[in-house]
Parts: structure tokens; C-alpha cells; sequence
């Protein structure tokens, strides 16, 4: 029995319920590959890792067009982070904010419900969830910033907190 909580507050929107099931059959994906690849014998870890961050940088690289003329420290991009659509699929909340300074909170997150509906250990979700996270810390460098995981809920901890900073 898993410890992790991850109870949704938001239930009963029907597009955010339909993005959260598109990114939970994404995360079932993910599991699956990595789960195949080890009964294979093959440690797909450090490749997935590499691939998603990748990806996110990329990601970072595009949105920080999105900023040309604009200041772009970690508050202006915090804020655009948490007004973006899928806010409310992972219920995000820009908890602090300053030029040098931004952390946001994750409540929910589809990918570790689908992990956790998988059957996969708290030790194995929380390995997931630290694979995923790579697109964010990819993000983050394609954007400009640093980024700091200072706890997830695969972590057993009450949510994600994601601290960016503006870089000196």
C-alpha cells in the first residue's frame, strides 16, 4: 500500500479530467518502456533521463521566445508558468514570487496517478518522478534559469515545490 497521497482538488472539470488522462496514458508509457527494458536487462534510466531533458530544454529554448523584449527573471517566468492551461491539471500555485526568486507548488500529478495505479512501488514512483523532472530541469536551462526540486509527492511530501532562479 502506497503512502504517497496525491488527491486531486479540482475533480470534476471535464477538460482538466481530460488532459489529466492523456498525460496519466503518457506516464503509463514511460512506466511501461522502463519497466520492459529492465526485465531485458537494459537500464534505460540514464537514456530517459537524457531524452526528457532534451526535450525540455528545447521546450525552454521556444517558450523563451515568448520573452524577446521582455525581462525574463524567475518571477515573470513563474508567472507565465502558472497561467499557462495546464495549471489546473497539476493545480499549480505560484506560492512566492521576486525578480531573483520563484517557487511554485505542484498538488496533483496525473503521471504518479498513473503510476501509482500501475502497481509501481513509492520507491519506483518516486524514481519516475525524478526521470519526468528532467524536462523541467530542462526547461528551466532552455528558459535561463536555475531550478531546484526541494520535494515531490512521489517524495511523500503534501506537494511538488519547484524553486527557480533568476541566474546571475
Amino acid at each position: 500500500m502506497s503512502k504517497i497521497k496525491n488527491t486531486p482538488h479540482i475533480t470534476d472539470d471535464s477538460v482538466v479530467n481530460v488532459r489529466r488522462a492523456a498525460i496519466e496514458q503518457r506516464g503509463r508509457w514511460a512506466a511501461a518502456f522502463y519497466q520492459e527494458a529492465k526485465e531485458e536487462g537494459i537500464d534505460l534510466e540514464p537514456i530517459m533521463r537524457k531524452a526528457i531533458r532534451k526535450i525540455g530544454v528545447k521546450s525552454g529554448e521556444k517558450e523563451k521566445k515568448s520573452f524577446e523584449g521582455k525581462d525574463l527573471n524567475a518571477e515573470t517566468y513563474a508567472k507565465y508558468f502558472t497561467g499557462k492551461a495546464l495549471s489546473e491539471t497539476f493545480e499549480k500555485k505560484l506560492v512566492s514570487s521576486n525578480e531573483d526568486e520563484a517557487v511554485v507548488t505542484l498538488n496533483y500529478c496525473a503521471l504518479l496517478k498513473a503510476w501509482q495505479e500501475m502497481g509501481l512501488s513509492d520507491e519506483e514512483c518516486a524514481m519516475m518522478c525524478s526521470i519526468a523532472m528532467e524536462g523541467d530541469r530542462g526547461i528551466a536551462e532552455g528558459v535561463g534559469l536555475d531550478f531546484e526540486l526541494e520535494g515531490s509527492l512521489a517524495d511523500g511530501c503534501e506537494y511538488c515545490t519547484l524553486r527557480y532562479k533568476t541566474k546571475k
